[in-house]
C-alpha cells in the first residue's frame, strides 16, 4: 500500500512543472472532455503543447497512454511477485495493458498521422475498455491497482474525446 501511495504522489509531482502553453486552445479543447483538470495537467506537462494544434494534442495524449500502459505493466509485474493469490487477474491485466501497447497505441498514432480519426478514436476507446476489464477481473470488488486503472481509463477517455473533436463531434 505504501508503494501505491508513493506512486500516486510521484504522479502528482510529475505534473507540477507545467510548461507555458497555448492555454486558450488547451482550455477550449479540455472543456470538451469529461475530465477537464486531468486533461489540462496532462497536456500542459508536455512541451509540445505550447505550439500544438488539436491533432498534436491528441498525439500527446496517445503518448501519455503509452507511458501509463508501460507503468501499469511494471506495476502488475511487481504485484504478481508479491501476490501469487492474484496471479490470474493480474496476468489478465498484464495481457490487456500489453495489448494497449502493441495494438492500440501504434494504431492510434498511425491513424492520427493519416487523418483516420475514427480509427484513432476507436483505439483510445479500446484502451479505456481494457482498463475497465482489468479492474473488473478482480472478484473482491477492487483491485490493488484501482487508482491506476481509473487514471488510465480517464486519460484514454480524454484522448478519445479530443480525437472526437477532430471528427467534428464533441
Amino acid at each position: 500500500m505504501k508503494r501505491l501511495v508513493f506512486f500516486l504522489l510521484l504522479e502528482a509531482v510529475a505534473f507540477l512543472p507545467l510548461i507555458q502553453c497555448d492555454t486558450p486552445l488547451i482550455e477550449k479543447t479540455c472543456q470538451r472532455t469529461p475530465f477537464y483538470d486531468l486533461c489540462i495537467s496532462s497536456l500542459k506537462s508536455d512541451p509540445r503543447s505550447s505550439t500544438a494544434d488539436v491533432r498534436t494534442l491528441a498525439l500527446i495524449m496517445v503518448d501519455i497512454i503509452k507511458s501509463k500502459a508501460t507503468q501499469m505493466l511494471k506495476q502488475v509485474e511487481e504485484l504478481q511477485k508479491q501476490h501469487p493469490e492474484l496471479q490470474e487477474p493480474l496476468s489478465a491485466c498484464h495481457s490487456r495493458y500489453n495489448a494497449v501497447l502493441v495494438g492500440d497505441v501504434p494504431q492510434a498514432v498511425e491513424a492520427l498521422e493519416k487523418g483516420d480519426y475514427k480509427f484513432a478514436e476507436d483505439s483510445a476507446t479500446d484502451a479505456a475498455i481494457e482498463a475497465d476489464a482489468c479492474e473488473n477481473g478482480f472478484s473482491a470488488g477492487k483491485s490493488p491497482i484501482s487508482p491506476m486503472n481509473k487514471l488510465f481509463h480517464d486519460i484514454s477517455v480524454i484522448t478519445a474525446s479530443i480525437v472526437n473533436i477532430l471528427l467534428g463531434g464533441g
